[in-house]
């Protein structure tokens, strides 16, 4: 069964480091329309709302070298049992009870990743998660059922 494995975000009002992404993990959390996580700096982009990783490609970027706690390599949920990467555009995600992301393009890393982890993007090229929209709200908690749906492309 496809599950939420961990969830973290920004708060609005964290200073900032210059060793890692600033990141605290929550049990639950909602998510909020159009936006992202409740009271996450990084919510609110059009797109770049939330980035989904798979527990897959974190433990093998872990087993790489690369940092791999939650938050770490900068996303913001981690769902068990379903390829993120490998998800078409369009692609939606049912969390818990009512909660609904779109999956909107894959990540690529920036700056910030290769400062913090001490290597390239492209070392984790194709491993780094997409980034989706919220499309229904609603409250999610770290063993939620996620579902995959079909694409709406």
């Amino acid at each position: 069964m496809s599950e939420l494995v961990s969830i973290v975000y920004k708060p609005r009002k964290a200073t900032p480091t210059e060793d890692g992404y600033t990141r605290v993990p929550r049990q639950q959390a909602l998510l909020v329309a159009d936006y992202g996580i409740e009271g996450d700096a990084k919510g609110g982009s059009p797109k770049r709302q939330l980035n989904v990783m798979s527990v897959r490609a974190v433990q093998e970027l872990t087993a790489e070298g690369f940092q791999g706690a939650p938050g770490q390599l900068g996303e913001q949920l981690i769902v068990a049992g379903v390829e993120v990467d490998t998800l078409p555009l369009g692609t939606r995600l049912y969390i818990g009870e009512q909660a609904c992301v779109e999956i909107v393009e894959p990540r690529t890393g920036c700056g910030k990743f290769e400062r913090y982890q001490g290597r390239s993007p492209q070392e984790a090229a194709g491993r780094m998660g997409m980034m989706a929209r919220v499309v229904i709200g609603g409250e999610i908690a770290v063993g939620d059922p996620v579902r995959v749906a079909d694409s709406v492309r």
